[in-house]
C-alpha cells in the first residue's frame, strides 16, 4: 500500500519509519518545493503533486496549514483522509470554535473579532484578562496579544487593525478573543478514529511548556473520571468531523473539569512518547486508520516521558546508559529554537519514571534544557 503525506517534516519521517514493517510505502509532498520526496531522504524526488496523487492509494497530512488548492486537488482524487474540512478546521480558530460549540464541547468563553464593533463587544461581554489570537496563525509577538487592562485596549486594537491590513491578499483575517482560564495544568489526549467510526485513545498526557514551547510530555496513570471525560470529548469532536486518523486535543484542566484549548488534526508532539510507551505508536495508528487497517492498542504499557530537543544537534551520549532511554533525531540542520529531535524515557512505575527523568535532566546541558530538572523534581513530589 502507498501513502502520500502532505508535508515533509519530522512527522512524515516518523510515520514512514513506523510503517516500514507493514510494507507500507510513504512519500511526502514538500509544500516549500512543491515536489514529492522520500521523507527519510528528501534529496530523493518523485515529481510534482499530480505524480504523488497517482502514486498514492491514500493521502493524509502532517500539518494543518496547507494551501486550500492543494487540499482541493487531493480531495478530488477521493483519497484524502482526514477530509479537507477537518484539516482546515485545525488551521482556522473560527472553524474550530464553531465545531466545539456545535458539538457541545466545553471550551473557554470567546468572541470572534472581525472589526472594531466586534472588539468593543468582546470587551463588554468577556472578563479580563483576555488572550487574542489570529484565527489563521498566531504566537507571542506575531498575531497574538494579551489584554489585562482596558486602558491598553485602544493600543491593542490599533495593532490588530494593522495586522489585518498586512495580511495576505484575498484572505479574510479575524482574531479570536478568549477569556483567559486559571487552569491547574495543561494536558492533551491523542486518539484515533478509523474508517468505520471506531475510536481508541491514548492516556491523558501532562504537558510542560518553557517560554510557550512544549518541552516535556509525561504519560502517567491518571484518574479514571478525567480520562473518561477526555474520551467523551474526543468522540464528540471526531464524530462531528467524521474524522479518519489520529487527532490530538489540548485541554486546560480546571479542577475536575477539562476545557478544550485547541485541536490538531494530525499526529502530535505530545504523543511522541507512544513510540516507547504504547503497543502501537501514534504514527503507526494514524497510517493504520487512513489505510483502513485495524487500530492498534492505545493503552499505557509503561509510564513514559518525552523531552523535546530544541535548537541542539547533539546531546551527551551518557543519557543512553540510563535504562529505557531512547533518542530520536529528525535529521535537520541546526537552528535556534528548531525541533531537532526528542528523548523518550520509560520506566516500570511512576516513581521510577520521575527518577529517570531527573537523571536524564542532570546530564543534559542546563543552557539548552533550562528547567527540565526543576520540572522533574516537581513531578517527583507529585508522584511520591
Amino acid at each position: 500500500m502507498n501513502v502520500l503525506v502532505l508535508g515533509a517534516g519530522q512527522l512524515a519521517r516518523m510515520m514512514a519509519l513506523a510503517v516500514k514493517p507493514l510494507n507500507i510505502q510513504i512519500r511526502a509532498y514538500d509544500v516549500g518545493s512543491a515536489s514529492v520526496v522520500d521523507p527519510l531522504n528528501t534529496e530523493l524526488q518523485y515529481g510534482d503533486l499530480s505524480a504523488g496523487i497517482e502514486f498514492a492509494d491514500t493521502i493524509t497530512a502532517e500539518f494543518e496549514h496547507i494551501a486550500h488548492d492543494v487540499l482541493a486537488k487531493c480531495e478530488a482524487s477521493g483519497k484524502l483522509k482526514p477530509s479537507s474540512q477537518a484539516i482546515k478546521t485545525g488551521g482556522d480558530r473560527r472553524l474550530e470554535k464553531q465545531l466545539l460549540e456545535n458539538a457541545s464541547v466545553a471550551n473557554a468563553k470567546h468572541k470572534i473579532i472581525e472589526n472594531k464593533s466586534d472588539f468593543d463587544q468582546a470587551l463588554a461581554t468577556l472578563e479580563l484578562p483576555l488572550i487574542l489570537k489570529s484565527a489563521l496563525a498566531g504566537y507571542d509577538g506575531k498575531g497574538q496579544w494579551r489584554l489585562k487592562d482596558k486602558a491598553h485596549a485602544d493600543d491593542i486594537w490599533l495593532d490588530i487593525e494593522a495586522f489585518f491590513a498586512g495580511g495576505e491578499q484575498g484572505v479574510k483575517h479575524a482574531v479570536v478573543a478568549e477569556q483567559m482560564v486559571p487552569f491547574n495544568r495543561e494536558v492533551s489526549l491523542v486518539g484515533m478514529r478509523d474508517v468505520h467510526g471506531n475510536t481508541k485513545v491514548y492516556p491523558l498526557t501532562e504537558n510542560h511548556h518553557t517560554d510557550g514551547v512544549l518541552t516535556v510530555s509525561v504519560a502517567l496513570e491518571t484518574a479514571v473520571e478525567l480520562q473518561a471525560q477526555a474520551q467523551l470529548m474526543f468522540d464528540k469532536i471526531a464524530n462531528a468531523l467524521e474524522y479518519v486518523g489520529v487527532l490530538a486535543i489540548e485541554f486546560f484542566q480546571v479542577g475536575d473539569q477539562l476545557l478544550v484549548n485547541e485541536i490538531a488534526p494530525r499526529v502530535h508532539n505530545s504523543g511522541h512518547w507512544t513510540q516507547q510507551g504504547a503497543d502501537t505508536s501514534q504514527f503507526e495508528n494514524h497510517i493504520r486508520a487512513v489505510c483502513g487497517l485495524p487500530l492498534g492498542n492505545g493503552d499505557l504499557v509503561r509510564p513514559t516521558a518525552m523531552i523535546n530537543i530544541l535548537g541542539e544537534d547533539t546531546v551527551p551520549n551518557e543519557i543512553l546508559s540510563i535504562p529505557s532511554v531512547t533518542l530520536h533525531w529528525y535529521g535537520k540542520s541546526k537552528r535556534a529554537g528548531r525541533k531537532m529531535g526528542h528523548i523518550n524515557v520509560s520506566a516500570q512505575t511512576n516513581k521510577q519514571l520521575t527518577e529517570r527523568l531527573a537523571e536524564v535532566a542532570n546530564i543534559l546541558p542546563s543552557r539548552a534544557f533550562a528547567d527540565i530538572q526543576q520540572y522533574a523534581n516537581a513531578l517527583s513530589k507529585n508522584t511520591d
